[in-house]
């Protein structure tokens, strides 16, 4: 896992690279949490959709709450990039939907509109 520490509108946002999934329970993305923490000093972080586990985007599974619940918890900004429009899910669509019209957890097509995002978040 690489994380590139980028400046934007003054914020510091932490871009996680993995060639391997990163964030597959609550654990892992508390773990995600805290080396963005020590290793860039950053409280908002843009990853790809392809280092979560697949399950996180089936909301039956209740992974996606659970892990979401732990960036709000503690105060940590997300930003997931990809491509969702392959998932066929309503609920799916709608959580992301609300989740993009919020201010904690974002669903972006690309890591450039993903660090906009976090950089005017307030």
């Amino acid at each position: 896992m690489k994380i590139t520490k980028v400046e934007s509108n003054g914020i510091n946002i932490a871009v996680v690279h993995s060639s391997e999934i990163v964030i597959e329970d609550v654990q892992s993305a508390l773990d995600l949490m805290a080396t963005v923490k020590y290793e860039a000093d950053c409280e908002r972080i843009v990853i790809d959709k392809a280092n979560l586990i697949e399950g996180f985007f089936d909301l039956k599974t209740r992974i996606a709450g659970e892990i979401l619940q732990k960036f709000i918890t503690y105060r940590v900004k997300l930003a997931i990039v990809g491509d969702f429009s392959v998932y066929t899910s309503k609920s799916l669509k709608d959580f992301i939907y609300e989740s993009n019209n919020g201010k904690d957890i974002f669903f972006m097509p690309t890591e450039q509109q993903a660090i906009e995002k976090l950089s005017t978040a307030k």
